[in-house]
């Protein structure tokens, strides 16, 4: 099959699940034998911008964002468009504070879900054609709900299903002001109609957007998502050093402050002296007075020695911090549809301990590789952690099914080929999927 995948990007100045997620979806299905192009909008998907290629950014950042504020600018000539789109402007605009947040995007977001009537229409008719020009695919992948004001051009002018992914919408949604919020989500189960397929990350949010969205049950296929086992190294959490890693963009949202306040807690107490604490993850601007003030607290506990922030998180370094740590926490404060970086650190051996919220227990209970707790509170996290770096039988337990769970349970080839299977069904394709091509 001839798959589009359209993602929008973060330009790799933090961990980006979502990112992460679709692009080794690509890799899963381009193995399976189909062809599938990637197509980042807003910035390049990663840091080093190998997704960038030959293929446009739709929708760039720098661009948009000036013509929704200033009309002026959408009558502006083409090469002051390319200027706006170049890798340097992209770069500094995924950096910016306001890039990834959706305080001071409101009106961005419901312009984009207005499609063909939102101040993009130019843009999104320069996508359609493109598309229909270099790619004619047979199925159209839209990585997240919040595109859903493509969609309906998408399918009539390509004439061709359109799926979309589900994942943590309502994180963006719900922290916009109650008029836009609600407009969004009415907006979105608006939108909904021009979609064939919903792939939901998890049963847990396949329920949670059936509600907020009034889908349909039979438009909502659950697919978890998953990780190529053989590209990560397993480290038995026994054999490593105590310490504790967290990987996610370094934010309150992500809470990091409470695992930092666990770990603290957790130093306090007698037995635990060897352990460290490894922070990764990146962040944007917004951040900075955050990451600022949690470093004052870590000096104020006489922890500054004991605590490692990695600066970079991506390809080889994002492999070393899976070999430096024992386990991982990533206590979201309100939980999450899934989290990418479950799967990636329970492949390399690691445990996970996460708050009992959105589908953590779940994915918790699915792979057998760590626990939960709850509250999602400091001092219950960490009960949790001395409890598992306390008990060498247990955390080798668990180091070993984190990895079972992985290979048989959240592997993204078995998820590909669900994928795949949603695919023959919206197209009425029948007979066995292809098979991956022989190496030359």
């Amino acid at each position: 099959m001839n798959i589009v995948q359209i993602i929008p990007g973060s330009g790799g100045s933090f961990y980006c699940g979502n990112c992460l997620r679709d692009s080794k979806y690509v890799d899963a299905l381009r193995k399976e034998g189909h062809q599938v192009v990637k197509i980042p909008m807003y910035l390049p998907l990663f840091s080093d911008e190998h997704d960038l290629n030959d293929i446009p950014v739709f929708y760039g950042a720098v661009s948009i964002y000036l013509k929704q504020l200033y009309p002026v600018f959408r009558r502006a000539p083409k090469w002051f468009d390319r200027l706006l789109n170049s890798k340097p402007l992209l770069k500094m605009a995924a950096s910016m504070s306001g890039s990834t947040n959706a305080k001071g995007l409101e009106d961005m977001t419901v312009s984009m879900l207005l499609g063909e009537e939102g101040k993009q229409q130019e843009e999104l008719e320069r996508m359609v054609e493109w598309l229909a020009t270099h790619c004619k695919p047979d199925v159209v992948h839209l990585s997240n709900a919040l595109l859903l004001g493509l969609a309906r051009r998408l399918r009539e002018r390509l004439q061709v299903p359109v799926v979309c992914s589900l994942q943590d919408e309502d994180v963006w949604v719900d922290v916009m002001r109650p008029d836009f919020r609600d407009r969004v989500w009415e907006l979105m189960s608006r939108k909904a109609e021009a979609v064939d397929a919903f792939i939901a990350v998890s049963h847990f949010y396949a329920g949670v957007m059936q509600q907020r969205m009034n889908l349909p049950a039979d438009k909502i296929f659950p697919v978890y998502l998953g990780v190529d086992p053989g590209e990560y190294e397993f480290g038995l959490s026994t054999e490593k050093p105590r310490n504790i890693g967290y990987i996610s963009r370094l934010c309150p949202d992500n809470g990091l402050d409470i695992a930092v306040e666990a770990f603290i807690l957790l130093k306090q107490q007698p037995g635990f002296e060897d352990v460290r604490m490894v922070i990764t993850g990146g962040s944007t601007g917004a951040d900075a007075d955050f990451i600022r003030e949690l470093k004052k607290r870590i000096g104020e506990a006489g922890l500054t020695g004991l605590v490692d922030f990695y600066e970079a998180f991506e390809g080889a370094v994002r492999h070393d911090f899976f070999r430096s740590v024992a386990v991982a926490t990533v206590p979201v404060r309100n939980g999450e549809a899934f989290g990418m970086y479950l799967p990636e650190l329970m492949a390399s051996g690691i445990p996970v301990v996460q708050p009992a919220l959105g589908a953590f227990p779940e994915i918790v209970e699915l792979s057998g590789g760590g626990l939960t707790y709850a509250p999602n509170s400091p001092e219950e996290l960490s009960k949790s952690l001395a409890a598992v770096l306390s008990d060498a039988a247990l955390l080798a337990r668990l180091s070993l099914q984190a990895r079972k769970g992985v290979e048989e349970r959240l592997n993204i080839h078995d998820h590909a080929r669900e994928m795949i299977a949603v695919y023959h069904k919206l197209t009425g394709r029948n007979g066995n999927p292809p098979q991956p091509p022989a190496d030359n």
